[in-house]
């Protein structure tokens, strides 16, 4: 929903609080992230060079994945052409391997018609059977002939971006199919590329109100015929008088027109759309806002790349976040009655003054942490007396009558 709605009282609105339950897990891969430990496969390095062709022409020398290392290990350190050349050949040179390593001219040259392999047996299973994807697109900036023109001169100009359309399983938050364009390309225009990339059955596609239309709806289904399509309809959609039984474009219209947005956006899971957000702030955060290729060819190459990296490091390892639930009045009685007891008890004449005023400052603490709002509905007047007389400068007291 837009920061608009609720406007006058969203401040009464409590900010919802996420817990990671796998930190140890998760902060290990954020390590692992940064390791300089390499290994090459004896697949790797058969495949290095390429084989000998029998027909007239160039030989090339360095293979398709020569090339995708290269530029993965620039990419991932942040390094320019010439400056992963140099990073690959001292790796090579520390294990000991007598490797050619492709220089930034034949970097640059093939990163125009580098293809990706396929990929199919990589990707993370969650769970079996229909996949929960979620799809939406992001700008990235390009260094072209109007930004040179505004530095060098101070000319204003119209800024060129490429569009960058990531598909995302909502299940693993892995990128399972992805496409480069000019800014000019519509979103719709691109979900049919997208889907050819997936060869699992969809049980639930979601996306924003841009992939809104029946065309839309057509290709999803087309795809997968039992997939459940989430798309919120604009404002001012109706129902098709003569559309089937079974439109669910027009059952998003009417519920939204009985319940609401916020309620239909409850019932459908459309909240989910927000991990495909999360993607895309974490390729601009890792990868970068900005594509460094100049050509188109090269441009979708890097772009094919990050992805591939992106994939790599959420294969490391992934945050397990659940929702932090504020505690119930019952949950919070409970913690009380504990706290009442043991006052109960601790108030025997075996503790000195001074662990029992150490004591009364823990309970302040844990009463404020846990429950600072239902004091006056079921704390007794002794206790509160006992507590007010346990101030101290450095943890001021404060009433919550």
């Amino acid at each position: 929903m837009p920061h608009k709605h609720n406007a006058s009282r969203r401040h009464r609105i409590t900010k919802i609080k996420f817990k990671v339950t796998n930190w140890q897990e998760y902060e290990a891969g954020l390590r692992r992230r940064g390791s300089m430990t390499l290994w090459i496969t004896p697949e790797a390095l058969g495949g290095w060079a390429v084989p000998r062709r029998k027909t007239r022409g160039g030989q090339p020398r360095y293979s398709d994945l020569a090339i995708e290392t290269t530029m993965m290990l620039g990419m991932v350190f942040g390094l320019r052409l010439r400056q992963s050349e140099g990073l690959l050949s001292s790796v090579l040179g520390l294990m000991g391997l007598d490797l050619p390593v492709p220089d930034h001219t034949t970097l640059s040259r093939r990163a125009r018609t580098w293809k990706p392999p396929a990929r199919g047996n990589d990707r993370q299973h969650v769970a079996d059977g229909p996949i929960h994807v979620l799809v939406d697109s992001t700008g990235l900036k390009i260094y072209g002939a109007g930004q040179w023109l505004e530095e060098k001169y101070g000319a204003k100009s119209r800024r060129d971006w490429r569009k960058l359309h990531l598909m995302v399983d909502a299940d693993s938050g892995e990128i399972i199919a992805h496409s480069l364009t000019d800014q000019e390309t519509g979103d719709a225009s691109q979900l049919e590329p997208l889907l050819d990339q997936i060869g699992d059955e969809i049980g639930q596609f979601t996306a924003d109100g841009a992939y809104d239309g029946y065309p839309t709806y057509d290709a999803v289904l087309r795809h997968s015929p039992g997939a459940k399509v989430v798309i919120p309809p604009r404002s001012n959609a109706v129902e098709r008088p003569n559309a089937q039984a079974s439109c669910q474009r027009d059952d998003h219209i009417a519920s939204m027109q009985i319940d609401g947005r916020l309620k239909w956006q409850a019932s459908t899971g459309y909240g989910k759309r927000a991990l495909v957000e999360t993607a895309m702030g974490r390729y601009k955060g890792v990868i970068g806002p900005r594509l460094r290729a100049r050509s188109f060819l090269a441009q979708q190459t890097e772009a094919a790349i990050g992805v591939t990296i992106l994939n790599r490091m959420l294969a490391c390892g992934r945050p397990k976040s659940v929702r932090y639930k504020a505690p119930t009045v019952a949950m919070k009685y409970a913690v009380y009655q504990r706290l009442n007891s043991a006052h109960l008890l601790i108030r025997a004449p075996m503790l000195s003054s001074v662990q029992f005023r150490r004591w009364r400052r823990q309970v302040i603490t844990s009463i404020r942490r846990y429950f600072p709002s239902c004091l006056a509905s079921c704390m007794p007047s002794s206790m509160t007396s006992s507590m007010a007389s346990a101030r101290s400068p450095t943890i001021p007291f404060r009433s919550y009558r």
